[in-house]
């Protein structure tokens, strides 16, 4: 079990995004995290069923907002040694790398889920 300090800088996985972020509170099993950036931005879809768009219901997931709080288990947390990117620039770049991996390859998933992902920016990104 990982045993991190408060105010430690973290990177850890959270419904399938990655983020940087800041151990603000300790809760046994799991740490509450403040989020500072975003490395990989969530997947589009039905997480339960990955890459498939017949007969589930297609989600479209945002990022974390930036100083949003979460319960992560201490088990998956890391710590972040690099130095911390600005959340805006993070976004965007996650946002980006996420779009040219889905536009690499034609299929039903790939194409769903870069109109989710178009749908979430233009909903939830203003300025990117």
């Amino acid at each position: 079990m990982s045993t991190l300090k408060l105010g430690k800088i973290i990177q850890v996985p959270y419904k399938s995004g990655i983020y940087v972020g800041e151990i603000v509170e300790d809760r046994g099993d799991n740490y509450l995290i403040k989020t500072l950036a975003v490395l990989k931005h969530p997947m589009q879809g039905d997480l339960h069923h990955p890459k498939q768009v017949e007969n589930v219901i297609f989600h479209e997931r945002k990022a974390l907002s930036q100083y949003e709080k979460f319960n992560a288990l201490k088990d998956i947390v890391t710590a972040y040694t690099e130095p911390v990117p600005d959340y805006g620039t993070s976004l965007k770049n996650s946002v980006i790398a996420y779009k040219e991996k889905l536009a690499n390859k034609a299929n039903d998933y790939n194409t769903a889920a870069l109109k989710a992902l178009e749908t979430v920016e233009s909903s939830y990104y203003l300025g990117l």
